[in-house]
């Protein structure tokens, strides 16, 4: 009988990209037909199955990052990401223990990490606990922010990269180039590969929107940000706008109020970014590797901040759109006015630049971890068939593998 390979998908919900660039992947997995079950795993259930954290506190761990983007309180968090990763390091020992009786329990044959910080702890519970069985880090930025974010030194584990830039800082780490693997972007959903299903102006016509004027999309992930509203009013006059405000409700209220004699799409929580991002000519954001990823996608260029309130991980990614001339990059949006007329006043080229680039990760993905779990049946053939000892807290185990 064969043995059908299970891959797990290791993901949280802090930002959201994590957990769509997880669903993203499984959804490909499964329409490809690859032979495999696809698991996606929450690391925050796995390390508190019983919800401890939210009893205590009255919310998820991601919550508290989630809502600090919806304030635009972002300032500092270069500082807190090293307290963060302090904290993740004293309780290394603990954490590889728990994570070591979850695999043993759920027994992957493949582990893809998704999330940054982790991956020392779920590297090293893993190579202890099922020794033979792949680990691979999946960046979902677009270059790591050293050290120990994504790329950890002294590794032997794969990771899978989505520009020249990630390539790089694995290899100035040490990492042996078979366990390195390019694509061509980050991964999105299959929907921002589908060709446009709608009569674009029509379906402005019945949005309030005018199928003659530019259209810019204001989005900012998935619990919007206060800096919208300045956005909003700086462009009242003057241009169209679609505004995505996730699940802040009090956001889309205050941008509906707003003066203006521009015609203005107040949106709350949506799954269909795919079908607005189509209806717009342009992009107005946060430099997320997510929605960046989409906009180039649906050939918008952007227009985005690079200041001390950018996060530490996205702080490269408005070199990423200078180097390849996708659109504008400010310090603050108090001039977004400015640059948007200057855009729009040279809005083929941009375009022109944006579609040039060839994203394809998504379907590059699996033949990449195909790739992985052939060869390490190679290298380890007689695996199957011999007990491995682990050492766990509550002293030595043995794991027959299947």
């Amino acid at each position: 009988m064969v043995h059908t390979k299970t891959v797990d998908l290791v993901y949280f919900n802090a930002g959201g990209g994590h957990r769509a660039s997880a669903l993203a992947l499984q959804a490909v997995l499964q329409s490809q037909g690859w032979p495999w079950n696809v698991r996606l795993v929450n690391l925050f259930e796995v390390l508190d199955p019983k919800g401890k954290f939210r009893k205590l506190t009255g919310s998820a761990p991601e919550d508290w990052y989630n809502q600090r983007l919806a304030r635009g309180w972002t300032i500092g968090m270069a500082q807190e990401l090293k307290l963060l990763q302090g904290l993740i390091r004293l309780s290394h020992t603990m954490l590889v223990r728990q994570l070591q009786q979850h695999w043993l329990r759920t027994e992957p044959d493949l582990v893809v990490s998704m999330v940054p910080n982790f991956n020392k702890a779920m590297f090293e519970s893993l190579a202890s606990a099922l020794p033979g069985v792949p680990y691979v880090t999946v960046l979902t930025d677009l270059a790591d922010v050293p050290p120990n974010f994504w790329i950890e030194r002294r590794q032997p584990q794969h990771f899978v990269c989505g520009t020249p830039r990630a390539l790089e800082q694995a290899r100035a780490m040490g990492h042996d180039e078979s366990r390195l693997h390019a694509t061509s972007g980050m991964i999105i959903r299959p929907a921002f590969y589908e060709p446009l299903a709608l009569d674009r102006a029509s379906e402005q016509c019945r949005m309030g929107l005018d199928p003659a004027r530019p259209t810019g999309l204001v989005l900012f992930g998935g619990h919007g940000s206060k800096a919208m509203v300045g956005i909003a009013r700086r462009l009242a006059e003057s241009t169209q706008l679609i505004l995505l405000c996730g699940h802040n409700q009090a956001l889309a209220r205050r941008l509906q109020a707003l003066p203006g004699s521009a015609p203005r799409v107040v949106v709350g929580f949506t799954t269909d970014i795919p079908r607005y991002m189509q209806l717009a000519d342009f992009f107005i954001g946060k430099p997320g590797p997510g929605s960046l990823s989409e906009a180039v996608q649906q050939g918008l260029p952007v227009v985005v901040v690079d200041n001390a309130l950018t996060m530490p991980q996205e702080r490269y990614n408005a070199q990423w759109i200078v180097e390849n001339e996708l659109g504008v990059v400010l310090r603050s949006f108090r001039s977004v006015d400015v640059a948007v007329a200057d855009m729009l006043a040279n809005l083929a080229h941009w375009r022109g630049n944006v579609r040039r680039m060839r994203n394809r990760a998504l379907f590059e993905v699996p033949a990449i971890l195909a790739h992985i779990m052939e060869t390490a049946q190679q290298v380890q053939p007689g695996l199957g068939n011999t007990p491995q000892p682990v050492q766990h807290a509550g002293g030595s185990m043995l794991r027959q593998r299947r």
